[in-house]
């Protein structure tokens, strides 16, 4: 059994429960702002989840009544350095990266505000359940910017003219509307939010280890190419994942109509 470093953070708080390590962005002076400290030190969450057996899930969520308010204008401006307690470990565009390439379910609790570089992790995570009253919304041309690097993953889960629209504008929606757009998975009441979380991790716990990370390895993978590379590509991923112990636990547990034991092989 392994466990997660402890490390020390600044910016954000990091927890292990029932198998998911739930990350909480804490910086509430500034409504959880992201920065340059607090994008590296997700990185390292997001490292030391993957490296550990235990963990099968990542939760992502925000200290008090915001989850992010968008970019951190006090570190764009210089105001605030990188802590010298971790290394760097990259920027705004490798977190989103390593979101989308991540191996182990990631779920956005969206407990308040989102907005710009807030949506984007919420974009980025494989689920994402918000409060139904939470904001959600790209306000940066407001300010004389541009929503740059999250519209790679607002792209993926909006349809083109309404992302135009959003950008554009400046939008914001509640959590009910994103629901009904498909930037978030679903909306529900404050008082569900944990309960709703909960479930979805819960399930994934009792899902194979293995089948979970090939199979998000190649939903990765094939997000990236073109029809004719994707499918041969995966025609050989599903012959990888027959070959694994937990393929062969499962079947083998539902023609003896048992629950499988997975080892994660």
């Amino acid at each position: 059994m392994t466990s997660v470093p402890e490390r020390a953070y600044a910016r954000i708080l990091v927890t292990v429960e029932a198998g998911a390590l739930r990350i909480a962005l804490h910086n509430p002076a500034r409504k959880n702002a992201i920065g340059a400290v607090m994008v590296s030190e997700l990185l390292w969450a997001l490292e030391d989840a993957h490296a550990t057996g235990d963990v099968r899930a990542i939760v992502i969520t925000g200290s008090g009544d915001a989850f992010c308010a968008g970019g951190d204008f006090a570190q764009m401006s210089g105001a605030e350095t990188a802590s010298d307690a971790l290394a760097h470990k990259g920027d705004y565009a490798d977190l989103l990266l390593a979101m989308t390439r991540a191996t182990k379910p990631i779920v956005a609790r969206v407990n308040g505000a989102a907005m710009g570089g807030g949506l984007g992790i919420v974009a980025a995570s494989h689920f994402a359940i918000a409060d139904e009253a939470a904001k959600l919304g790209t306000p940066e041309v407001d300010v004389g910017l541009f929503p740059m690097m999250i519209m790679a993953v607002l792209a993926r889960v909006v349809p083109q003219r309404r992302l135009l629209s959003m950008m554009l504008l400046g939008e914001k929606m509640t959590g009910r509307d994103a629901a009904e757009l498909g930037l978030v998975g679903k909306a529900v009441a404050k008082g569900e939010l944990d309960g709703e979380v909960d479930r979805i991790v819960a399930a994934l716990v009792t899902k194979s280890p293995a089948a979970i990370r090939m199979g998000l390895q190649a939903w990765a993978d094939q997000a990236d190419a073109t029809l004719a590379d994707a499918l041969p590509m995966l025609r050989g991923r599903l012959g990888a994942i027959l070959g694994t112990d937990d393929a062969r636990e499962g079947l083998t547990a539902f023609l003896e109509k048992r629950a499988p034991r997975w080892t994660g092989k």
